[in-house]
């Protein structure tokens, strides 16, 4: 059931189901008490507590709601007191060692990382998604023909499936990052009040290790009262650039889908404006592109965090509750438009052959410099005399008429020459070599986690 009366628009209006879920107070709270019992089982397996505790936790946890919990905080001031004061409550004889030895952050911690390690999975499987329907159209359109652009101006010719390939690059290495950056961000912390294990009497590693198999989640090598923080950041900054990379393709739809170009469209059927019937706007295009702006401004939100006082303070506390969620479900969205775009996406063959031609030859003007400087001329005068060729054009004059016409190109090229160097197919370079590498480099990437 939708709350339109929501304020915040990522419960009700971005994000998929599952990854609201994912961040759902019931869903963290069922992660705390998991950590929790984890915890009994490492204190009962370093003989700080009675063996049959285990059987009254597995119990005693597993019908207490996050609304208990929580009212109880408004009683404490603390969510994690309250949880420990309700087990303390609801497990008997065995309450008595509820928390035993930990600090608030070992559960928090460890319950932030079930939860990011679930978060990354779906971030992970959308991630591929898109990649493999660009790998497809990079192969579909491997060879169509198109300017290629440079300051928003026409520079030299590429092909659409190669413009593809460069997302596909990128993407690959996005993916590769949130594989990388998983083992310094999913771990164990389990260590106590500053860090040093003191409340578990000398057996702090043996707990530690005994919640990291059950967990099957490697711990922190050391840490202070919290996990460090540089791993949150990285971890927001990643999504960040990954949120950036798609709003780099939903800005290029926006650009070729321009009236005047025309290449690229969504081909969704929809109210293009309340106003002006005719209108065909690329709204996913745009949504992806807002969505991205705040995903980037969260990156100074996670910088921020690590520098805490001493062994910890609580200004990460607050700002995390509102980060980590917000940041999944940005990149969530902006993952389910990506992969919408994509599937309504259009691409127009006449609009691109039609803008190929627009400057009527030029855009092929390197590609007579270089044939100059092999007949003989020096690169500089090359480069000078097709500047000056070109802003002579004539009006309707193609840019073949104008070489023809010029004494020095002339005496150099033949017309049959000129005519084949001004062909945009045959100075494609390596791309096709280039596309096929790129696709291979995604598909190993892919496979690495």
């Amino acid at each position: 059931m939708v709350d339109f009366n929501s304020i915040c628009p990522l419960e009700w209006r971005y994000g998929s189901r599952e990854m609201r879920e994912i961040f759902s107070v019931e869903n963290l709270v069922k992660k705390y008490l998991l950590v929790e019992k984890v915890l009994i089982v490492g204190l009962i397996k370093a003989g700080l507590v009675p063996e049959n505790c285990i059987e009254i936790y597995e119990k005693c946890t597993s019908n207490i709601t996050a609304k208990e919990i929580y009212t109880k905080e408004m009683e404490l001031g603390h969510d994690i007191a309250a949880l420990t004061y309700i087990l303390g409550e609801k497990c008997g004889e065995c309450g008595r060692y509820a928390h035993l030895g930990a600090t608030s952050y070992d559960i928090v911690d460890t319950a932030w990382t079930l939860v990011i390690s679930e978060a990354l999975t779906i971030v992970k499987r959308k991630l591929t998604q898109v990649i493999q329907r660009l790998i497809e159209l990079s192969r579909e359109y491997k060879d169509i023909v198109m300017v290629g652009r440079t300051h928003g101006q026409h520079a030299v010719p590429i092909t659409v499936g190669f413009k593809f390939a460069n997302y596909v690059y990128e993407l690959s290495r996005s993916y590769e990052r949130l594989c990388e950056l998983t083992n310094r961000v999913v771990r164990v912390k389990m260590s106590g009040a500053v860090g040093t294990m003191a409340g578990w009497l000398g057996k702090g590693l043996q707990v530690e290790e005994t919640v990291s198999k059950i967990l099957n989640i490697t711990p922190h090598e050391i840490s202070t009262q919290v996990a460090p923080r540089d791993g949150f950041a990285e971890l927001i900054s990643s999504l960040a650039i990954l949120a950036s990379q798609l709003d780099r393709f939903a800005l290029e739809i926006r650009e070729l889908s321009r009236t005047e170009i025309g290449e690229m469209y969504e081909s969704e059927l929809r109210v293009g404006s309340s106003t002006m019937p005719h209108k065909r706007n690329p709204i996913i295009a745009e949504r992806i592109s807002g969505l991205a702006k705040v995903a980037r401004s969260l990156v100074i939100t996670a910088l921020e965090n690590i520098p805490l006082m001493h062994e910890r303070d609580l200004t990460n506390s607050s700002s995390e509750r509102i980060l980590i969620p917000h940041a999944f479900l940005l990149v969530d969205q902006i993952l389910e438009d990506m992969l919408k775009l994509l599937s309504v996406l259009r691409i127009d063959i006449e609009a691109i052959e039609r803008n190929l031609n627009l400057t009527r030859g030029t855009i092929m003007s390197e590609a007579i410099m270089i044939k100059l400087v092999q007949k003989g001329l020096a690169r500089h005068e090359a480069h000078k005399l097709l500047m000056e060729i070109v802003r002579s054009l004539k009006p309707g004059e193609s840019f073949a008429e104008a070489l023809l016409r010029n004494e020095v190109v002339s005496r150099l090229l033949s017309p049959e020459e000129i005519i084949e160097i001004l062909n945009p197919r045959n100075y494609l370079g390596n791309y096709s070599e280039l596309i096929d590498r790129a696709l291979k480099y995604a598909e190993k990437t892919l496979s690495k986690c």
